[in-house]
Formats: C-alpha cells, sequence, structure tokens
C-alpha cells in the first residue's frame, strides 16, 4: 500500500502538476497514511507539500437518531392527531419518555402547536421538519453554508460536533521522477568491500526527529541508601572526610590506631597486602611517639611491651576499616587551633574473608566520630539515640566490647520486628588515649567513634537476602533501574518481615 501510495502521487503530479487537496485527490486514504507517504518522498526531494487545516463537522448519537426519525418537535407534532380534540400530555409522555417534553417545548416555541387544558393541538396542518433538513446537510457536506444554522445546531446538545481534519497540497521537489529507488538506510561492511556504496542513494538524517528516548543512568540501592545517610550527617552538622585512598600503609591502617602488629586483624588470612609497591617509603613525623607508645606505654598505659618494627608499619594494605582516614584526619585536626569537631564518610573497606550470602570481601563502612572536650560515654550513648532515630529506629541497646583502638567499647543493637530478636547494627566507643596523644590531640579532647555497614540497611530497605546479588557481576540491572528512591523509615523491620529476609553481614 506505501509504495503503491508513493507511485499514485508521483503518477499525480506527473499527469497535474501539482495535487489542490489530497483528500479530494485521495479521498479513501487516511491523512496518516497521506503523511507518512509524502514525509519519505518529500526526504528524496522529489516532492513538496503544505499543510491544510479543515474544521468538520460531524453528527453525534443522539443528532443520529433525529437524522433517521426526524426532531423530536416532528415526532411530536406528527403524533398529535388533527382537530381540536389533540392528545393528552400523558399519552405523549408515554409515549416518548423524556423527549416528550423537548419536542412539546420546541414544538410550542415553533408555534406548530398549543395547550388546550391537559391536552395538546395542533396549531398548523404541516411542518417542514428543518433540523433534520439541516443535519442532512451536515451529513453529507461537513458542514452548513449557514454559520446561524451550525450555530443553532450547536445550542442544542448532542446534535454535532466540529472536528479538525488535515489534507495536503502538494508539489514537485527538486528530484521529481516517478521512479522510485530504494534508498540505504546504513552504511554496511559490504558496501565498503563491493564499492556499492558508490552507486547507492542513502536516506537523509532527519536531525529533527526525537528518536528514541535513551535509557538514562540510575542509582544502585548502595548509592540512595548511602546518600539517605549523608543527608543525615549533614543534618547533624558532620564534615565528610575524605576517602580517596583505598591503599594505606599499615602505619594509619593499624598502628596510629594502638594495634599491635602482632595483633590477629594483621594476618594474612584477614588482611590483602599488596605485592608491588608493597611498602610506602615514608612514615609521618611523630611515627616515633607511636612507635614509644607501642613498646613503653603513655598517658596511663603500659604500652604492649614488644619491640615495634617500622618496617611493619610501611607494609601497604588495601584499608580494611575507614577508621584508617579518621586517624588521618584527628591528627590533621590536632595541627589547628582546638575546636570541637564532627566528621564522618562513607566508603568502601576491605577484608580478606570467605564471600558467602552475607560477607564480601569488600564492603561499605558507615563511620562518624566527634571530638570534643568533657565527651564521654554517656553523650556517645545519647548521641546514638538520636542518629539511628533518624532511621526510624528507636529501641537500642548496648553491649561491651573489645576493640584494640577503642575503650570502653559497645556494640549497639536494635530489636527486629521481623526477627522478632536483637539484631546487631553498629559498633561504638571512645577513642584510646594511647592513639589520640600520639596523633597530637591536647588533654582533655575525647573522641568517641561508632560504625556500621551500609549493606545492612540497603538489604533490609531493598528485601535483597543475598548481598552478592547486591554487589558484585551477579547485581540484575533491572534491580537497579526499578528500586524507588531510599527513605529510612520504621517500615524496615516490617519489609524484612514480609520477604522473608534472613540477617545479613554482621
Amino acid at each position: 500500500m506505501s509504495e503503491d501510495l508513493k507511485l499514485g502521487i508521483l503518477s499525480k503530479l506527473a499527469a497535474d502538476g501539482s495535487i489542490a487537496d489530497t483528500k479530494t485527490a485521495f479521498d479513501n486514504v487516511s491523512s496518516e497514511t497521506i503523511l507518512g507517504a509524502l514525509k519519505s518522498l518529500e526526504s528524496q526531494e522529489k516532492v513538496t507539500y503544505e499543510t491544510i487545516t479543515s474544521e468538520v463537522w460531524s453528527i453525534e448519537p443522539e443528532g443520529q437518531d433525529q437524522l433517521k426519525n426526524g426532531s423530536y418537535e416532528a415526532r411530536i407534532f406528527d403524533a398529535i392527531p388533527a382537530g381540536e380534540q389533540g392528545i393528552s400530555i400523558a399519552e405523549l409522555n408515554a409515549k416518548f419518555g423524556k423527549m416528550a417534553n423537548l419536542g412539546m417545548g420546541k414544538g410550542f416555541q415553533n408555534k406548530w402547536i398549543k395547550k388546550n387544558g391537559t391536552n395538546v393541538v395542533r396549531l398548523v396542518d404541516s411542518v417542514v421538519d428543518q433540523i433534520r433538513a439541516d443535519l442532512q446537510t451536515v451529513e453529507a457536506t461537513g458542514g452548513n453554508p449557514s454559520a446561524e444554522v451550525i450555530k443553532s445546531l450547536k445550542k442544542r446538545a448532542g446534535l454535532i460536533k466540529q472536528s479538525k481534519t488535515l489534507s495536503y497540497k502538494v508539489g514537485k521537489g527538486a528530484n521529481f521522477s516517478t521512479e522510485l529507488k530504494k534508498q540505504a538506510t546504513d552504511l554496511t561492511v559490504e558496501m565498503l568491500q563491493s564499492g556499492a556504496w558508490k552507486n547507492s542513494e542513502f536516506k537523509k538524517f532527519n536531525f529533527d526527529s526525537l528518536g528514541i528516548n535513551p535509557s538514562g543512568g540510575h542509582l544502585h540501592p548502595l548509592m540512595k541508601v548511602r546518600e539517605e545517610f549523608r543527608q543525615i550527617f549533614f543534618e547533624m552538622g558532620f564534615e565528610e572526610m575524605p576517602t580517596n585512598n583505598f591503599v594505606d600503609s599499615s602505619f594509619w591502617n593499624f598502628d596510629a590506631l594502638f594495634v599491635p602488629q602482632q595483633h590477629a586483624a594483621r594476618d594474612l588470612q584477614d588482611t590483602f597486602y599488596l605485592l608491588d609497591p608493597a611498602t610506602t617509603d615514608d612514615l609521618p613525623e611523630f611515627w616515633e611517639t607511636v612507635k614509644d607508645v607501642h613498646e613503653k606505654g603513655g598517658y596511663g598505659s603500659i604500652g604492649y611491651r614488644y619491640s615495634w618494627s617500622a618496617e611493619e608499619a610501611k607494609k601497604l594494605v588495601l584499608r580494611t576499616h575507614t577508621t584508617a582516614v579518621s586517624s588521618s584526619v584527628l591528627h590533621k585536626l590536632a595541627q589547628e587551633p582546638y575546636r570541637p569537631a564532627k566528621f564522618f564518610s562513607i566508603d568502601r573497606v576491605y577484608r580478606n574473608e570467605e564471600v558467602d550470602a552475607t560477607h564480601l570481601a569488600e564492603f561499605h563502612q558507615v563511620e562518624g566520630v566527634i571530638a570534643d572536650k568533657n565527651m564521654s560515654l554517656g553523650s556517645l550513648i545519647a548521641f546514638l539515640d538520636i542518629f539511628f532515630k533518624k532511621m526510624g529506629i528507636t529501641n537500642l541497646r548496648f553491649k561491651p566490647t573489645y576493640n584494640p583502638y577503642t575503650e570502653p567499647s559497645m556494640e549497639i543493637f536494635s530489636w527486629h520486628e521481623g526477627f522478632k530478636k536483637w539484631v546487631e547494627i553498629g559498633n561504638s566507643g571512645m577513642f584510646r588515649p594511647e592513639m589520640l596523644r600520639s596523633l597530637g590531640l591536647e588533654e582533655g579532647v575525647q573522641v568517641a567513634g561508632f560504625g556500621l555497614s551500609l549493606e545492612r540497611p540497603t538489604m533490609i530497605k531493598y528485601g535483597v537476602d543475598n548481598i552478592r546479588e547486591l554487589v558484585g557481576h551477579k547485581v540484575d540491572l533491572g534491580m537497579v533501574q526499578v528500586n524507588p528512591a531510599c527513605r529510612l523509615d520504621k517500615k524496615m523491620g516490617k519489609e524484612v518481615f514480609q520477604n522473608k529476609m534472613v540477617e545479613s553481614e554482621n
């Protein structure tokens, strides 16, 4: 049909020179089909065309009824017998229903009929049904020569409606011919190899076309939850720490935190050590202070009583926690005049762990530190109550635990409605003076720290029961595209229960 229509348009142009109106020349073809053919021919510069917009009146269902059976007033007139007796209004209502009142009203207005007591009688012997005649004209021509007639028909609801139709005036283009040659849309390898491209006619690009909407970028669920955490920290006056050093020295990752060099966390089975380069060239200027605290103690501590090795401290590792960043930031803070400070970071850390449904060798850690004078464990607990309440977690418990660089230390638990048990959600504590004074912070400045994983709340929020489906090569990209924005709220436990979640990374 498309090729036949194009040839028909070209033949008509060849014979007549132009087409004044496609509606007349191709009355059995829709305007959409005509437009498609014209656009194709225009792209080959075979034709030019202009759009003609016409207003057309069509008859609605109620109008179709009056066109077929007569107007309401004409039907009422025909139902009234000649003579002085006429017909009762009750009989007309019984026969015509609601139409009776409409028909009688127009009949009274036209002076065709009148009331005689409870009856209606004729005033004239015959009438002309002008409404029906006007509707016949509209049906035949799509309008009426008289604007007053159209205005009158419009006043009567349900008779006619207006619509716009498109047709086209067509002329010859610069490359007009009656021959249709198929245009190539792509330059193929085969064309280049055979040389066929030299004799091929290529279809022009339409740079005004909107084309297919490209698939936009989508935030991974981890990034959505991360952004929610960031906003909570910003609301509470925290500054974000730079976390772009995924590789750090053992000094910042362990030694500056008062983690002894023989600690199990520094074993190969727990930490990723770099092979090339294996070590850093230098240590910060206060490394001897750290060495003395490890070997001899200080600030109320007797130290670990071992021979501290600078070579061990120079080994490069994939950071095992973002506290390595915190120690560096606290050292920089110590170089400034005293000020209270709150810092946070959210980024990747690495552990040499066996990968399973709840553990990965890399994951995200959310960490916050608060430095101030007279900071106490009670201050930390009060802060954590407020912090977790902003995530919709209100029922907290704290359990004493051991961390090398905090004392006292606490694990943070929350009652989980889905699991019906207490679930660990984070770790916290007060940084030891052996760490803080070595970093240069003055006496009286205490620092509280806390951390949790980013994966756990994300798995809970989005109903993921296997961490490998959230991070790594098994991630479903469709899941990334369709999941909504994150809003941490009180429904999280209920959502887990409904999705039959299992507990994620500890």
